[in-house]
């Protein structure tokens, strides 16, 4: 995925003729440059990065054949068909200090969970099923059913390719890399994201606010929007709104980074500088997505660097950061296909309200009903302005653009935010 030459699409009137989310979605992927460059980082310090090469396993994993149970080790062809069967316990093998003696025929181990099975044994009679008297272990023939045993190698085996290019670093991939007796790994380097707000009316945190003012939040919510997404920040504050103002502010971004964030400017009021300044420093490809809330996107390219203009209502930049935005910069750090947010079915409580050609995006609650079916009510008022809609939900309710008005008892697709902020 790199940087192609594509045509402005204006914005035409009537939802139905904008970019829907997933067209708005598929021509961003298509259209970032993918981070090249190759980190050998820490394992401790991979969470959250991108594979950059194959992980192929030096050794098998389990390394060596071991019992999945606590119980007694023997030859398995030894074991009772029919009655019972008597044993001697010749000794004991424990994770760490295994058995070193053969087995001869007769004879048993008593054996811990994940200790290597002993030379002559190749099945573990669960310790519940054993009869234990001194040093003599009567096994009744049930216990043939069961072999209890960890074959080495079958997790992972030795030469196997165990991580593929591309893969994010979670938590299993960690305990998969440790396991592996791997101190680093190969990972693209973080994306570079500089950002910033417009607005005369914004005012820092802290300072007494004037007539027609209000303190600046949009700054605070990307910030850890981009934390959560693994990045390296650059707040570049909030901007004047002024032709120049902005323009320098977008030259200083776009140097030596990856995407550029803005919030406000993007609309088509007399202030709003940030859409034609990034049409005069670079390209736009696209302006404004069928969706709600977050119909005034931009996306566009400042040099090498992508530039997402968010709208300046609250909801509306979450919104467009979870559904546009946060894809983008997994793809810039080499992962070739960002998962889609999970999505499942609900029955909904409440009447929702839309209108046919726009995605909409409504916040909601997540529950149960008395027969354990899952449920999901709105939050009340869907102003995009109402940032409390985010923190008082715990899930989109994610409305199609053919839908129109749906009425209480209807089943709806619902996004979490659980996982995702």
């Amino acid at each position: 995925m790199t940087a192609t030459t594509k045509s402005f699409i204006p914005a035409p009137r009537g939802d139905s003729k904008r970019l829907s989310v997933a067209d708005a979605r598929a021509r961003i992927l298509a259209d970032v440059a993918v981070v090249r460059e190759i980190e050998n980082v820490p394992v401790r310090t991979a969470l959250g990065r991108v594979l950059a090469r194959d992980i192929v396993s030096p050794i098998d994993v389990p390394a060596h054949t071991n019992s999945a149970v606590d119980g007694y080790a023997l030859a398995r062809d030894e074991l009772p068909k029919e009655g019972s069967r008597e044993f001697r316990v010749v000794g004991s093998a424990l994770a760490g200090r295994p058995y070193t003696g053969t087995v001869a025929r007769g004879d048993c181990v008593q054996i811990m969970t994940g200790a290597p099975m002993p030379t002559g044994t190749d099945a573990v009679v669960i310790r519940e099923q054993a009869a234990v008297r001194g040093d003599r272990v009567t096994i009744e023939y049930e216990a043939d059913r069961a072999r209890n045993v960890r074959m080495a190698g079958e997790d992972i085996a030795k030469g196997q390719a165990a991580l593929a290019a591309g893969k994010e670093i979670a938590a299993a991939e960690l305990g998969m890399l440790a396991s592996l007796g791997l101190a680093e790994v190969p990972a693209y380097r973080r994306a570079r994201v500089a950002y910033f707000s417009t607005g005369d009316e914004l005012r820092p945190v802290g300072e007494a606010l004037k007539p027609g003012q209000i303190y600046e939040s949009n700054r605070y919510t990307l910030f850890g929007l981009l934390t959560r997404a693994g990045v390296e920040l650059r707040d570049l504050g909030v901007v004047a709104d002024r032709p120049d103002s902005v323009r320098a502010a977008l030259a200083d971004a776009a140097a030596n980074t990856d995407a550029v964030i803005t919030t406000g400017g993007v609309s088509v009021g007399d202030a709003d500088y940030v859409k034609e300044t990034v049409e005069a420093l670079g390209t736009i490809r696209f302006w404004q997505v069928a969706m709600r809330p977050g119909r005034p996107f931009v996306f566009g390219k400042l040099g090498n660097a992508a530039f997402f203009g968010l709208p300046g209502n609250p909801v509306a930049v979450m919104v467009t950061f979870y559904q546009l935005v946060r894809p983008a910069l997994r793809c810039i750090m080499g992962e070739p296909s960002p998962p889609l947010l999970p999505t499942f079915r609900a029955r909904s409580l409440s009447p929702l309200r839309t209108r046919v050609g726009r995605t909409e995006f409504i916040r909601g609650v997540l529950g149960r009903d008395e027969n354990g079916e899952l449920t999901v009510r709105s939050t009340g008022s869907q102003g995009s302005g109402i940032l409390s809609s985010m923190s008082v939900g715990d899930c989109f309710i994610v409305l199609p653009p053919e839908s129109g008005d749906t009425e209480p008892g209807a089943m709806v697709d619902v996004q979490p935010f659980h996982g995702l902020m």
